[in-house]
């Protein structure tokens, strides 16, 4: 029997339509990927940053014969459509909810069409909007996959508190460095430029349950990260990458060791 794939409803993701003669021009000046050169059918992985720099929302930016969708944090959709609203001024855009439902699917291709491979790893699988395909996995199911492969997620980059090339956006293909001016561009060009990324997200692994969110990784006494989101064994964290080269780690008194996955060995 061929493998099938696992079929999650992501509740937490929700869609902006966004539509208009100026679609194009207006988010290509906010968000850090390029929406210019876009088509129907294809997403590409971006963000909405702050103007120093940190990341507000995380976005899949979908192409649609019309405009686009963009696929954002279910608890963040209303105040982004504020800050959009915001950024609009007289261009001729539109900005509303659309209730389509979004899904993912991993490990075999799904059957169905209208599914788009994941923008920012081949192994994280498709999203889906609105697609026939029965759910019969959880979004549980779906977190534990990302974090199997050390990918971060909402609940790791928090809002207004890290930078996107800490969250590995950059790996990610979520930031366009070639596209022109974007909302928080200079700090995020500046870091990239000089080489001064001094934390990034990675996977730690350990035994029992994952640590409580701030725990201290610590390479002998030296504080070399903190947790992030997890479960048991596994978590992410965001660590210091000059504390963690062949040092014995520990978080809680237990020891932890972090993983590179090969998608991050540019960095």
């Amino acid at each position: 029997m061929p493998e099938k794939p696992r079929v999650a409803r992501l509740a937490s993701r929700a869609l902006i339509a966004v539509g208009g003669d100026d679609w194009r021009s207006f988010l290509q000046g906010l968000l850090t990927q390029d929406v210019e050169s876009i088509q129907p059918g294809e997403a590409r992985f971006g963000a909405l940053l702050t103007p120093q720099g940190r990341l507000l929302y995380d976005l899949f930016i979908v192409g649609r014969e019309d405009g686009c969708w963009l696929d954002c944090a279910a608890a963040g959709r209303g105040a982004l459509i504020q800050r959009l609203t915001i950024y609009r001024l007289r261009a001729k855009v539109t900005i509303a909810a659309d209730e389509t439902p979004v899904l993912a699917a991993w490990g075999a291709a799904p059957a169905e069409n209208g599914w788009i491979a994941d923008p920012r790893l081949p192994a994280l699988g498709w999203r889906g909007y609105g697609a026939a395909a029965a759910a019969e996995a959880t979004e549980a199911d779906y977190d534990r996959h990302r974090l199997a492969l050390g990918v971060p997620g909402p609940a790791d980059w928090g809002e207004d508190s890290s930078y996107p090339l800490e969250a590995d956006f950059d790996l990610l293909h979520a930031i366009d460095f070639k596209k022109g001016c974007f909302v928080g561009q200079e700090t995020t060009s500046r870091m990239k430029r000089r080489g001064a990324i001094k934390s990034r997200m990675l996977p730690i692994v350990f035994d029992g349950p994952a640590p409580a969110p701030g725990g201290e990784i610590l390479a002998g006494t030296l504080r070399a990260g903190a947790v992030l989101s997890g479960l048991d064994g596994r978590a992410m964290a965001l660590v210091r990458l000059d504390r963690i080269e062949g040092a014995a780690l520990t978080v809680d008194g237990r020891a932890c060791t972090v993983e590179r996955p090969a998608w991050t060995q540019s960095s």
